[in-house]
């Protein structure tokens, strides 16, 4: 039979409730959702505790039995005592069972619960990101792409979310990944490299007209990277070279064009001009400049083989006479 000098007894009764209730609380405050921790259910039951053992400690040394149990007793009904006060964060809402039936939703703040009624499901209402894994999608012009993406949605009603949904998170992933094949499996693969903007948009309005009813808001879908075969990347680069020949091509041909009509129209001017012709030969000989190492070659007047032309032509048709 245990003695009140024993103290090996008393501090495992304490270690007994003191350890399970503070782990209890730190587990459930570290939740799937990601709850705070909640530091004031765990300060009532230290409280109440030191509060029974200041009573019950007395105790030990006439009647050890009789406070052993009474301080089980007490520590159970701290503990369901202080399990009663729940903690949510400002971006929480706690969805409340009473006997498993829904009854309510509290928080952001502090609030009860009836301990061992109650239980409680905590959701994050900030907008949530989840990856899209790649998708292998033929295009409507049967190219074979793979492309991936990010959802960003949050919860609009969290009693929804819980009770018409298994796993809201992985079910609007499921939802993503189908809505992304149907709506680039009905463009081609030139529109998927120009509309990815208005493919995020389609897509996003296709997963939240399916989503309605679960309480889910989406903000938003973006795609990330769109990969193509090697050997549809070789005739891309090769078509977007032969695109800049061409391009290259008909600008220099526009540039020889309009160079031509400038010489035409330049031509033209020199012709109603008589000296026109003499003034350009000087100053492209002036244009040559004073070094030793360039040939200057004199070319003989338009004008003198003009003169020259029509003596032949008059002489030609004298003899013809």
């Amino acid at each position: 039979m245990a003695t009140g000098s024993d103290p090996l007894k008393t501090q495992d009764v304490l270690d007994l409730f003191l350890k399970p209730a503070n782990s209890a609380h730190a587990a459930s405050a570290y939740s799937q959702e990601g709850t705070m921790v909640n530091y004031i259910s765990g300060l009532v039951f230290v409280v109440l505790m030191a509060i029974g053992a200041l009573f019950i400690l007395p105790m030990m040394s006439q009647s050890p039995n009789s406070a052993l149990i009474w301080l089980v007793v007490w520590g159970f009904f701290s503990w369901v005592i202080s399990s009663a006060i729940r903690l949510a964060a400002q971006w929480e809402k706690a969805v409340i069972f009473r006997l498993g039936k829904y009854s309510s939703i509290k928080g952001p703040g502090l609030f009860c619960v009836i301990p061992l009624i109650d239980s409680v499901r905590v959701i994050d209402t900030r907008v949530l990101a989840i990856d899209i894994p790649t998708q292998q999608v033929i295009t409507k012009d049967n190219v074979p792409v793979e492309i991936n993406g990010v959802l960003f949605f949050k919860v609009d009603n969290a009693a929804d979310a819980i009770i018409k949904v298994q796993d809201y998170r992985y079910a609007i992933s499921q939802y993503a990944q189908t809505s992304l094949r149907d709506v680039i499996g009905q463009l081609t693969f030139d529109q998927l490299l120009v509309e990815r903007e208005e493919i995020g948009k389609a897509i996003e309005s296709t997963v939240e007209k399916d989503t309605a009813g679960w309480g889910l808001e989406v903000t938003g879908i973006r795609l990330q990277d769109v990969e193509v075969p090697e050997e549809l990347k070789k005739m891309m680069s090769r078509q977007a070279s032969a695109e800049r020949e061409k391009r290259a091509t008909i600008t220099k041909a526009e540039g020889d064009k309009e160079a031509a009509a400038n010489l035409a129209a330049a031509a033209k001017t020199m012709a109603e001009s008589p000296g026109a012709m003499q003034l350009r030969t000087l100053q492209t000989i002036d244009g040559l400049g004073p070094t030793a190492s360039n040939t200057v070659v004199l070319a003989v007047p338009i004008n003198i083989m003009e003169s020259l032309d029509a003596l032949t032509g008059s002489l030609k048709a004298k003899k013809t006479e």
